[in-house]
C-alpha cells in the first residue's frame, strides 16, 4: 500500500505549466495532507522525550534514532514548531513523540 492512496490524484493541463511539462499532455499530482497543531489536550495524550539540541543534531537523524526512518523528520520538526534545523540553536529544549503512529494520528495525517 502506497503512502499517497488515500489521496485525490490530480491531473494538471494547464497551459500555464506547458513548458515545464515538456510535451507531456498532463502532469498527476497528489493533493496535498493537511496537518493541523494539535491541541493542548492531545499533546498532553502524548508520551515524548526531551532531546536537548546540540551541535551536529539534524532531524533525520533524531527520526532515524527514534522511529528507524529518516523520512519521518517532519513529525519531530512539525511538533516542536520549526521548520528547519536553523529555527533552532545550541541548548534548545525540544520534545520527540515517542509513538510515531499516534503522533501521525494526533497530526491529522492518518
Amino acid at each position: 500500500m502506497g503512502r499517497y492512496n488515500k489521496y485525490r490524484v490530480l491531473n494538471n493541463a494547464s497551459e500555464y505549466y506547458a513548458p515545464l511539462r515538456r510535451g507531456i499532455k498532463n502532469l498527476r499530482h497528489y493533493e496535498t495532507p493537511r496537518l493541523h497543531n494539535p491541541t493542548i489536550a492531545q499533546r498532553m495524550s502524548l508520551t515524548t522525550n526531551t532531546h536537548i539540541w546540540k551541535y551536529g543534531d539534524r532531524f533525520y537523524k533524531l527520526a532515524d534514532t527514534y522511529y528507524g526512518d529518516v523520512r519521518f523528520w517532519w513529525v519531530i520538526a512539525w511538533y516542536n514548531s520549526a521548520p528547519t534545523e536553523a529555527s533552532l540553536i545550541t541548548g534548545d529544549v525540544i520534545q520527540i513523540p515517542v509513538n510515531l503512529e499516534k503522533a501521525l494520528k494526533v497530526l491529522g495525517v492518518t
